[in-house]
């Protein structure tokens, strides 16, 4: 980000000057205050500028010049690596010296550092900041450390590439280090710590986004499939400014036509306030149809909770979920409006999502007010995954009171009432968006290599995720010509209800898809089959996570002697009833960890659950094997040195095996370095999620 000092002279270029200081030379955000440069030899710099205009960039000794292309484009490459180690610029610390960049105008970035630079992307569980994790406080307060940075890229989808992008550098700080990536931030310290060099993450992440959206269009054209999809959404969004502007003037003809329109007959403050009147309330349960309570089927209908904000998300900007809305909804948060859902509003299917701004978000106690207006029938809202406020659940007693009702519509009429466009995927759902708004900008940034954690949000379609991640890695490999770079990335952990049968999963088969990607040269998985929880689709252990990354990079990246994998299905056998299985990463030996009687519902919750164990006498649980007919059943199992035999009365004749799959398995697997097995199989039979493509309704098993 340019200094305030040069923003301002451009902004007053922009309003009073000629034409020609339009193109004062510019820099990308991510060369701002306090950056981190990839210690290399070669490290892109790049920016606009008038066509023809000589641009000199310099960090210390590290010195290049360009000259703008006829688009305005020019690029250097500085060799930092050499600057780093040059007398007089603190080699040690790799800075810090300013970055400077001179054209017709003069930007400085002060307090730039060598280091290493990993990019950190995904879903929700990279986004996931430090202060919503387990010991939170705790490592938060012993947090400072100036050699540790984030840049935080800002969400953005677009249908097209683009060249810009907002963010800024952040130390870590007592005050700062509680929005960092928690596990980026944990695998940037451990880094940090065994190389003694700055560290800078770069954060791209998108709550709920899938990988399709964060791979350009190009590389999904590769696959047919994939190809297609893209085509029938990307049109669809093209076509749907104009099939909304269709719809709208449709159906507000018919609601004149049969006098239903909207007439607000109080204040908004008479319902919404946090100290309104409770009188005339009464209780409902949401998600549901308001009809159910005894209320208006069709009509004007408030629905309102009290929700208790904790400390750690006071004065925060944070989505509140609404989950599908059967009508068109007004929004209040502590009686401030923060939103509405009219009819020219785009996705009318879709789930509704409403950014409460950091000002009303206050400890205690919340007032969220919605009104539902809905001519037709059926207000309420219907059952969705995302019900909710941060961990804060809606789901449960809410408060409702009509404000005015409709009379019930005849048949005829109600079928007559225009039906609204298709829906189209969230923007972070979109083929190429994420790519688009968020990666395409930061190329040709030089890094050392990405970390990734995401699949959450493709597990309905988790076999075709063999094919999508392999392809955005490749994309993301090609586009940035540095050849096969470091890409590790978190499988996905257990979650979900404990199931009593070994059978399908579709978690289970987008882990095994996770693990194929293992296939491209310079990949590594880290497994967190352990540290999930059943009830929390964002586990708050990060700090294993974020470790378990450090060990595959410190290893494999910069070769240290850090043991980084646990044991690894390598091959098998079957005689006598038995199959016998080996594993590599078996180092200091297999040990079957001892089981808990009892587990938490999760981390935040004095819930506690019994533990029942699949196979009672057995030394390792997790295991199932299975015959011709493909019946799965529970197996004992031992380990027997470097391999583990397994077996069931129940399948004299086993032809294959299974090992922790299950949404939430229970197993117990490690090595003697502490770190868990991975989840495997040894058949190929059709899944759950088998044939389930993107952009088509997944298919009835």
């Amino acid at each position: 980000m340019i200094r305030k000092t040069h923003l301002t002279f451009a902004l007053t270029a922009l309003l009073t000057g000629p034409a020609s200081l339009l193109a004062d030379v510019s820099v990308p955000a991510i060369f701002s205050d306090h950056a981190v440069l990839q210690n290399a030899a070669s490290v892109p710099v790049w920016g606009k500028a008038d066509p023809g205009e000589k641009v000199t960039v310099s960090w210390g000794t590290a010195k290049a010049e360009a000259v703008a292309g006829s688009d305005g484009k020019w690029r250097v490459n500085l060799n930092v690596e050499n600057a780093a180690k040059s007398p007089g610029t603190k080699a040690s610390a790799g800075g810090p010296q300013e970055l400077i960049v001179e054209g017709r105008n003069r930007i400085v970035a002060k307090d730039v550092v060598a280091g290493e630079v990993w990019l950190c992307a995904g879903q929700s569980n990279m986004g996931l900041p430090l202060k919503k994790t387990m010991d939170a406080a705790r490592e938060i307060a012993a947090s400072s450390n100036p050699r540790l940075r984030q840049f935080l890229v800002a969400q953005n989808a677009s249908p097209t590439p683009l060249d810009t992008l907002e963010g800024k550098w952040v130390l870590a700080e007592l005050g700062t280090s509680g929005d960092f990536t928690a596990l980026g931030y944990y695998f940037g310290k451990r880094l940090q710590q065994a190389l003694n060099v700055p560290v800078g993450l770069v954060n791209a992440s998108w709550g709920g986004s899938i990988c399709e959206a964060w791979t350009s269009l190009s590389a999904l054209e590769q696959d047919p499939d994939l190809k297609a999809a893209a085509k029938t959404l990307l049109q669809a969004e093209a076509e749907l400014p104009d099939r909304i502007r269709n719809y709208a003037g449709k159906f507000e003809a018919w609601v004149a036509a049969h006098g239903r329109a909207d007439h607000p007959s109080a204040q908004a403050a008479d319902y919404a306030a946090p100290s309104a009147s409770m009188d005339g309330w009464k209780k409902v349960k949401l998600p549901g149809k308001l009809a159910d309570a005894g209320l208006p089927d069709a009509g004007a209908i408030w629905v309102r909770r009290t929700i208790q904000v904790p400390p750690d998300l006071a004065n925060q900007k944070i989505y509140a979920e609404l989950g599908i809305v059967n009508g068109f909804e007004t929004v209040y948060w502590n009686g401030q409006k923060v939103g509405e859902f009219t009819v020219n509003s785009p996705g009318l299917e879709n789930s509704r999502r409403y950014l409460i701004p950091a000002a009303l978000m206050k400890e205690g106690g919340n007032t969220i007010a919605i009104r539902i207006f809905n001519p037709v029938g059926g207000a309420g809202i219907s059952p969705a995954v995302e019900f909710g406020l941060s961990t804060i659940p809606f789901k449960g007693d809410w408060l409702a009171k009509a404000e005015f009702a409709l009379p019930a519509l005849a048949p005829e009429d109600k079928a007559s009432c225009p039906v609204g466009p298709d829906a189209i995927p969230e923007p972070r759902k979109m083929p190429a968006h994420l790519f688009n708004g968020m990666i395409h900008p930061l190329i040709p940034c030089a890094m050392r290599g990405v970390i990734w954690y995401q699949g959450e949000s493709n597990t309905s379609s988790a076999h075709q995720y063999r094919t999508t991640f392999p392809l955005m890695i490749k994309d993301w490999r090609s586009r940035w010509t540095e050849g096969d770079f470091p890409f590790y990335f978190c499988q996905l952990p257990n979650f979900k209800e404990k199931k009593v049968q070994p059978g399908e999963s579709a978690w289970a088969e987008l882990r095994d898809a996770q693990t194929s990607a293992l296939d491209l040269p310079n990949t590594g998985q880290a497994i967190l089959i352990d540290i999930g929880e059943e009830g929390d689709l964002h586990p708050p252990n990060k700090k294993d996570a974020g470790e378990r990354l450090a060990r595959i990079a410190l290893a494999r990246t910069y070769g240290q002697n850090v043991a980084w994998s646990g044991p690894v299905f390598d091959s098998m056998t079957a005689k006598d009833g038995k199959v016998h299985i080996r594993f590599q990463h078996a180092a200091g030996g297999l040990v079957a960890r001892p089981l808990p009687e009892t587990y938490p519902l999760k981390t935040s919750s004095s819930k506690m659950i019994p533990l029942v164990r699949n196979s009672p006498q057995s030394e390792l649980e997790g295991f199932a094997v299975c015959g011709e007919d493909r019946q799965w059943k529970w197996a004992d199992a031992k380990i027997e040195g470097d391999s583990v035999s397994v077996w069931s009365p129940q399948v004299p004749t086993p032809v294959a095996v299974r090992y922790a799959w299950a949404d939430n398995p229970t197993c117990n697997l490690y090595n003697g370095n502490g770190l868990p097995a991975a989840p495997f199989r040894t058949d190929d039979f059709p899944g759950l999620t088998h044939g389930n493509k993107y952009g088509q309704p997944p298919k009835k098993k």
